[in-house]
């Protein structure tokens, strides 16, 4: 995604809780002469900031950090719900000035934890197959995790949906015995009218 030299870009991901995630991203520079973006901005760095929902619905602040043109940030989720990822450079540069545009190459991976390749290229097999089977058990955690994260959605959901059509019943029931209300008491205010008008 692209964005100015002083503006601040977030994005929101859905996370559940107890979640590792790891962001990759890298920086270019619009070139004015080349006209084209640069492939890396040397100077410029990045401030990341990851807010989570909190309990009071307020944000929390989980990282806040200075990066350079290209990095790795990382950080695990307490509480599962929308998490703000912030971009903005530390250009010092005054707003009327900083005209540059900056291409930012972002990549995120939820709940994904990397295999350390030098211990799977150790001779052993027996370590090798050890580091993978770890893997996996974590891998395995992490959709377990996910899928009662889904769950919680899904419940919620459904309480909102029985509580409206609960309402709806309700609010149907009221309209009817309403309506039969009034139509009885327009036949006797008619019938009432008509005897006094001696016309039945």
């Amino acid at each position: 995604f692209h964005i100015g030299e002083r503006e601040e870009k977030c994005i929101i991901e859905d996370i559940p809780s107890d979640t590792l995630v790891v962001g990759n991203y890298k920086v270019q520079r619009w070139d004015i002469h080349k006209h084209d973006f640069l492939e890396s901005a040397p100077g410029l760095g990045m401030f990341v900031t990851v807010t989570s929902p909190s309990d009071i619905s307020k944000l929390q602040v989980l990282l806040s950090k200075l990066y350079g043109p290209q990095g790795t940030f990382s950080f695990t989720s307490y509480l599962s719900g929308e998490h703000i990822i912030c971009f903005q450079s530390n250009s010092t540069r005054f707003a009327v000035t900083a005209g540059s545009k900056l291409r930012i190459h972002l990549d995120i991976r939820v709940g994904e934890h990397f295999l350390d390749e030098s211990a799977i290229q150790a001779k052993d097999k027996v370590e090798e197959v050890n580091v993978r089977l770890e893997h996996l058990i974590e891998q395995i955690h992490h959709v377990t995790r996910e899928q009662d994260y889904e769950r919680e959605r899904e419940e919620k959901f459904r309480k909102t949906s029985e509580e409206t059509n609960s309402n709806i019943l309700w609010w149907a029931i009221a309209q009817t015995l309403i309506l039969i209300s009034i139509g009885i008491w327009q036949v006797k205010s008619l019938r009432d009218f008509f005897i006094s008008k001696k016309l039945v």
